[in-house]
């Protein structure tokens, strides 16, 4: 049952403003939102939750481009291969039922709150320069580009494909496999990264959102004013990204992302003891 539609922007606001400072937080928590404080099923929030990734990262990515943070040849590969895997979560998403999404989708948060919050507890700035020279993917130091491997292709072409799978069946941006993945595979400053990642997220997320539209599943208007408020909490969240502890917020945003996906795999069992 639907609760409050008039919190919409206010919740888009919230997931904006996470998008901005971590570039994966806000699109994985956009379903949940949606699910437990507005009261969609999760068939019913992905399209809106991916309209509003959209919308906000398309934004994002305009600005990140602006100031030459976005690695456009990089999101480009990453982006061409996550749309054409999307199609497929979505196919499979219309075949499971409600319940077993909400619990697939609290395994999968529970998962990645776990892994930030211990990558967190491990990072070392010294170890990471040392072995920033096994990266598949560098950087030449004297143009600032990347060096275009052929291991840096597979990762590319692999970190498409895993976002783009779960964009379509979970309705989220994906940023959370792309963040990580970036971090571990490229020598990226951590301001590249979120931009690339946000860069990625636009296109995949715009890909899943006219597929949704033309199945019927987007619901426009709220779709319109949940992004809106993203849109807005985006362009915020950047401007406070420079002034903050990384590891403070993504270890706040663990912990988080952990209780949310606890709550959603608990009360999706008792649905399904319920029925």
């Amino acid at each position: 049952m639907i609760l409050n539609f008039s919190l919409l922007p206010v919740f888009g606001l919230a997931i904006g403003l996470l998008m901005g400072l971590t570039g994966a937080g806000g699109g994985i928590l956009s379903v949940p939102v949606l699910v437990l404080f507005v009261g969609l099923n999760i068939s019913e929030a992905g399209p809106i939750s991916l309209m509003a990734i959209a919308a906000s990262s398309s934004v994002g990515a305009l600005l990140a481009f602006k100031t030459k943070s976005l690695r456009y040849k990089a999101a480009g590969l990453i982006a061409m291969c996550g749309v054409s895997t999307a199609p497929i979560g979505i196919y499979l998403a219309r075949q499971f039922s409600n319940q077993l999404l909400t619990s697939l989708f609290g395994l999968m948060l529970m998962g990645v709150s776990l892994r930030s919050y211990l990558q967190t507890r491990g990072q070392n700035i010294q170890n990471r320069e040392v072995n920033d020279i096994y990266k598949a993917c560098r950087l030449n130091p004297e143009t600032g580009k990347f060096v275009w491997t052929r291991a840096c292709f597979r990762v590319m072409i692999s970190i498409g494909a895993l976002a783009g799978f779960f964009s379509g069946l979970f309705g989220v941006g994906g940023g959370f496999v792309i963040v990580p993945a970036l971090k571990k595979y490229t020598n990226l400053p951590q301001e590249s990264i979120i931009n690339t990642s946000i860069g990625v997220m636009a296109v995949i997320s715009m890909g899943s959102v006219l597929l949704t539209a033309y199945t019927g599943t987007l619901n426009l208007v709220l779709g319109t004013e949940f992004s809106l408020g993203a849109i807005a909490g985006l362009i915020i969240g950047r401007q406070f990204s420079k002034y903050l502890n990384s590891r403070q917020s993504q270890q706040i945003f663990s912990i988080f992302a952990f209780g949310v996906a606890i709550y959603m795999i608990v009360k999706s069992v008792f649905n399904l003891i319920g029925t």
